[in-house]
């Protein structure tokens, strides 16, 4: 009989048949891997919270500063400085100050937006790719795209010209061509 039930020491009493030192070991070998685990799931819980506050903080901040607002405070920020060159004598100082504010706000929305646009791309893909895979007769070869080199997607492309130039060919328009004519 085995010590082992699933990936847990099964008890003396159910298995008596087991060697004592089978139990030592089994229980020894657990104890080191939960140990590991326990360690890997800090380190992994301790980046998934950075990553999930990130998630949430470029949301947020998303929302707020792609806001008519935070474009009016902008502005107002511009035409200040723009109004205290005078008392500056437009000094090269007064010009670092607003090259130095913009870069810098420049530098971290980038990060911000990327995060938006690759989570917004994501999401999207997963819903085209539940479309496709719902849709009977879809060719799921097309659900993931995004990891086909520049090559097969061209060729892809130019498949779908041919089926849209047969589809013309055989007496059904496409959108392009009914809108051009009903101009």
């Amino acid at each position: 009989m085995s010590c082992f039930r699933g990936n847990l020491l099964t008890p003396r009493s159910y298995a008596p048949n087991c060697p004592p030192v089978c139990e030592f070991t089994v229980e020894f070998v657990n104890k080191t891997q939960a140990g590991k685990s326990k360690k890997g799931e800090r380190s992994r819980d301790f980046f998934c919270v950075v990553r999930d506050a990130f998630r949430v903080f470029a949301r947020n901040s998303s929302s707020i500063l792609g806001s008519a607002w935070a474009f009016t405070i902008a502005v107002l920020v511009i035409m200040i400085w723009a109004v205290t060159g005078p008392a500056f004598n437009f000094s090269n100082t007064w010009q670092l100050i607003i090259n130095t504010g913009t870069t810098i706000v420049t530098f971290l929305m980038v990060f911000l937006i990327q995060n938006t646009q690759n989570r917004d791309a994501k999401a999207a893909h997963l819903k085209l790719d539940e479309i496709i895979h719902a849709i009977k007769g879809a060719r799921n070869e097309l659900v993931d795209l995004e990891e086909l080199s520049d090559e097969d997607l061209k060729k892809l492309e130019e498949q779908f010209q041919r089926l849209r130039k047969k589809a013309e060919h055989n007496g059904t328009q496409s959108r392009k061509a009914q809108s051009a004519k009903s101009r």
